[in-house]
């Protein structure tokens, strides 16, 4: 038998037995990987003991040694490359006095601590190699006198028996679906577990490392910084292109009012690429909280589109940025756009409409003479009803309609359940005729204050309220305007 110094003293006091055994674990799939044998197997002996296996080429003293190993530093699957994963684990089942048999067609090897070569006053471990047990027997084969819970622990750090599933995988990594919705998102390395994120909401397994992750995977491979990984995170989010990532990432955007938003959504360009490759696979309309209750809102629901809210930011990021498939993002005001386009209006005739609502239509004539107006001098050719209406713009509600082009007032059916509704349309479209101003405009708001005095003018001289001379005399003057579209 010989004694091979590892040059171990005491190291890695805060290891547990578990991550001993993790890079076993890890060593055997590195092995299963590089030479295409068959799967690792992890299994409890008879005499309570536990054996990991794997099928490849078969360890070697050499194996011991500590240095880097360029046939694991070019292969995209392979876990460990510096050599010291094995050496640590035999440190950490000596310090807690566990035996630990590694048997392949090259030798048997066991440790002991023995004192150095020339220096027996330092006593380090050792690898005590003997001939092999078995000559021709395939892989390695490493026995543990370690515990069920130990076992279970280790393997718990790979994604290969977790059982995360994949949404989608790029070229830098893949997104996975967490086991449990509340469990923490798990960030593997080349499938190992090197931190946990209890704010995200999806796991990811990195597979291609860049200089800072590198840098930062010390010999616990775990407790990594999210400094280190959070640009190759956001590589994997960009690249997908799939509804099965985008929507949950997207549902989550609607959370954000509520404080509830997942990490992954704090990143600005994750969120508006999520947006994008959203509606390259689904109908929807993008709206803020401020115009979720828009009634434009509705309408896009009932011409099938799905509401998202996102942000106020985002919604002015997505007005620069088009979809996977180069159209630009719908947000609620193309949608307004694009449905008044394609607006036609549903006119109802006077003999369609119901005894009721003829009652409050015949009031036409009344309000035009208190008012005061004659339709002819202000170009109004004709009021119609219709069952429809186009969108307005904003939050408002668009209940009637003056187009000067064709001298026509539209007035939406619904305002014809009552007396009030109906004539306070009517007075509002006839305004934007007569004084020729536009919505929400100093101009307009003076032409119907003007119209309202009017109005208040003569009503009140029909019932006897004002005297006949002084400075309450009724009025009969027009409110001055001219036409044009508003």
């Amino acid at each position: 038998m010989q004694a091979f110094d590892l040059n171990i003293e005491r190291v890695l006091e805060h290891w547990p037995v578990s991550h001993a055994i993790r890079e076993l674990l890890a060593n055997a799939l590195d092995e299963h990987h590089l030479t295409g044998s068959a799967e690792p197997e992890v299994r409890r002996l008879e005499d309570g003991r536990w054996e990991i296996r794997d099928h490849g080429r078969g360890l070697r003293y050499e194996h011991l040694t500590q240095k880097e190993n360029p046939e694991k530093l070019g292969h995209p699957s392979v876990i460990g490359q510096f050599g010291i994963g094995l050496k640590d684990a035999l440190a950490v089942f000596d310090r807690h006095d566990i035996d630990v048999i590694l048997r392949s067609r090259h030798g048997d090897i066991t440790t002991a601590r023995r004192p150095k070569a020339d220096f027996p006053d330092v006593v380090t471990l050792h690898g005590l190699v003997a001939p092999p047990t078995d000559p021709d027997m395939d892989g390695t084969s490493v026995v543990l006198g370690v515990s069920d819970a130990d076992i279970d622990a280790a393997r718990s750090f790979f994604l290969r028996y977790t059982g995360d599933a994949v949404l989608e995988s790029t070229r830098y990594g893949s997104v996975l679906a967490k086991v449990e919705e509340d469990a923490p998102g798990r960030i593997y390395v080349k499938g190992l577990l090197v931190a946990e994120e209890p704010d995200f909401l999806f796991s990811y397994d990195i597979t291609d490392l860049n200089a800072t992750l590198r840098r930062a995977l010390n010999r616990e491979r775990s407790n990594v910084g999210r400094s280190a990984y959070s640009d190759r995170v956001k590589d994997i989010l960009r690249s997908c292109t799939s509804a099965e990532v985008a929507q949950p990432l997207t549902a989550d955007l609607g959370r954000f009012a509520s404080g509830e938003m997942h990490d992954e959504l704090g990143w600005k360009d994750v969120a508006v690429h999520a947006c994008r490759v959203l509606q390259s696979t689904a109908d929807v309309v993008f709206v803020t909280p401020r115009q979720i209750g828009h009634a434009a809102v509705a309408y896009a629901r009932d011409d099938g589109y799905r509401p998202v809210i996102v942000p106020e930011d985002i919604a002015r990021a997505l007005r620069k940025v088009t979809d996977l498939d180069g159209r630009p993002m719908f947000d609620l005001r193309a949608f307004q756009e694009e449905w008044n386009e394609s607006f036609t209006f549903s006119f109802v005739e006077p003999d369609e409409l119901t005894d009721d609502e003829r009652a409050v239509y015949a009031l036409l004539e009344p309000l035009l003479a208190v008012s005061d107006i004659d339709l002819a001098e202000h170009g109004v050719e004709e009021i119609r009803i219709s069952e429809t209406m186009r969108l307005g713009e904003g939050d408002a509600q668009v209940v009637g309609v003056w187009d000067a082009g064709i001298g026509q007032i539209v007035i939406r059916r619904d305002q014809l359940e009552t007396a009030a509704a109906f004539c306070g349309t009517l007075l509002h479209e006839l305004e934007h005729a007569i004084s020729g101003a536009g919505d929400c405009t100093f101009a307009f708001e003076e032409a119907l204050t003007g119209r309202l005095g009017i109005l208040a003018d003569r009503s009140l001289n029909q019932v006897g309220a004002l005297p006949m001379t002084g400075p309450c005399r009724a009025s009969s003057a027009g409110v001055a305007g001219r036409s044009r579209p508003s």
